[in-house]
């Protein structure tokens, strides 16, 4: 499975980086999962700015991005994923508590290909990452060239 893409996680909640990074485990899903803790970060390793500046050029093959972060919310980093032409291909899946009509329906509008609302229950939450992890990071494929490069 050396040649599943990364996972870039997007996550302030200590508690849902580790259950999520616990599913992903269990499954084996990827060869590495990055996390980020806050939105000003992730765009940081997108751009190879700052502490990323060293990073593989190849994106990511999904990033999960939480809606609620510290210094740049998700919505704004969806918006600058989707507005530049280097990551706009790069599948982003909300992973959110958000329940809230006007998040989903604006995360839409902003081009996101899923929005996922976290379960509460553990084991609940587990197997919903685990299928996303698994369709996106392993069946879904890319479009040429955008994902994985040499």
């Amino acid at each position: 499975m050396n040649n599943l893409g990364r996972i870039l996680m997007v996550e302030d909640d200590p508690k849902d980086v580790e259950l999520t990074l616990t599913a992903l485990d269990e499954y084996h899903l990827a060869n590495e999962v990055v996390v980020t803790r806050d939105g000003q970060e992730a765009l940081d390793y997108l751009r190879r700015r700052g502490q990323y500046s060293n990073r593989s050029q190849e994106n990511p093959a999904v990033i999960l991005l939480d809606l609620k972060l510290p210094k740049v919310d998700g919505l704004e980093v969806l918006q600058q994923i989707k507005a530049d032409e280097g990551l706009k291909m790069v599948p982003v899946i909300v992973l959110t508590s958000s329940h809230q009509e006007k998040d989903v329906m604006r995360s839409y509008r902003l081009g996101v290909n899923a929005y996922v609302v976290k379960p509460v229950d553990f084991h609940e939450f587990v197997n919903a990452v685990k299928e996303l992890g698994a369709f996106w990071a392993v069946v879904n494929e890319p479009p040429p060239g955008s994902i994985r490069k040499g």
